[in-house]
C-alpha cells in the first residue's frame, strides 16, 4: 500500500486522541495520508468548520509528519466532491477513503454513490462497539464495493463523547489550551 494516498475527512468537533492515532498509524501504511474537516450532512457540529479545521490543523503540525498532510481545500460535505478535488491536487489516482465502522453502512446513501465506488477504495477502521454487521457486508459485495477492513486499533473515544462529558485527557495534548482557552466546546 506504501505507493497510494490515504483520504482521511472528518468532522473533528474535535479532534481527539482517536483521531490523532488513526493520523499516525495511516502514516505508517500509506505514501501519503491526506486529512482534512467537512461538514457531515448527517450531523450537527458543536463548532463550526473554521474553529474544527484550525484544530486538526494544529494537531497534525504537532505530529510533524511529513506522510501527514493537513489541506482544506479538498473538503466538502460532498464526498464524491473531496475525492474528486484530491484527485487533481495530487494526481494520484490510487486513493483508499477512510471510513469508521460506525458510518460504512451509510455509504450506500451517500450522494454518488455508484461514482464513489469506481473512484475510491475504502479502508475501514473498526470502531469499538460498532462491529460491521454481516448485512453490511453483504451489501458492500452485492454492490461491488473495494474495501479492506483495517487492523488499526483505537481508543475508545469519540468526539461526541467528549462533547458530552469534557474529558481533557482525550484531547491531544497540543489542542488542550485552546480549547479551554477559547471556551470550546462549553455545554450548553
Amino acid at each position: 500500500m506504501d505507493n497510494s494516498i490515504a483520504l482521511f475527512g472528518t468532522s473533528a468537533d474535535p479532534p481527539t486522541i482517536g483521531h490523532k492515532k488513526i493520523l499516525q498509524e495511516l502514516s505508517k501504511i500509506y505514501a501519503f495520508t491526506i486529512s482534512y474537516v467537512s461538514n457531515n450532512p448527517n450531523k450537527k457540529h458543536k463548532e463550526n468548520i473554521s474553529i474544527r479545521s484550525h484544530l486538526l490543523k494544529i494537531l497534525i503540525e504537532d505530529l510533524d509528519n511529513p506522510k501527514i498532510l493537513f489541506n482544506q481545500r479538498v473538503s466538502s460535505k460532498w464526498a464524491i466532491e473531496s475525492i474528486k478535488k484530491c484527485k487533481k491536487i495530487y494526481e494520484f489516482n490510487n486513493l483508499d477513503f477512510v471510513i469508521g465502522s460506525d458510518l460504512i453502512k451509510d455509504i450506500f446513501c451517500w450522494k454518488n454513490f455508484d461514482k464513489i465506488i469506481k473512484e475510491v477504495s475504502f479502508l475501514v477502521i473498526i470502531r469499538e462497539g460498532h462491529p460491521i454487521e454481516s448485512s453490511t457486508l453483504k451489501m458492500l459485495e452485492t454492490y461491488k464495493v473495494k474495501f479492506k477492513i483495517s487492523k488499526i486499533k483505537i481508543p475508545n473515544i469519540s468526539s461526541s463523547k467528549f462533547r458530552l462529558d469534557s474529558n481533557y485527557s482525550n484531547l491531544p495534548k497540543s489542542l488542550i489550551d485552546i480549547v479551554k482557552k477559547n471556551n470550546l466546546y462549553l455545554s450548553t
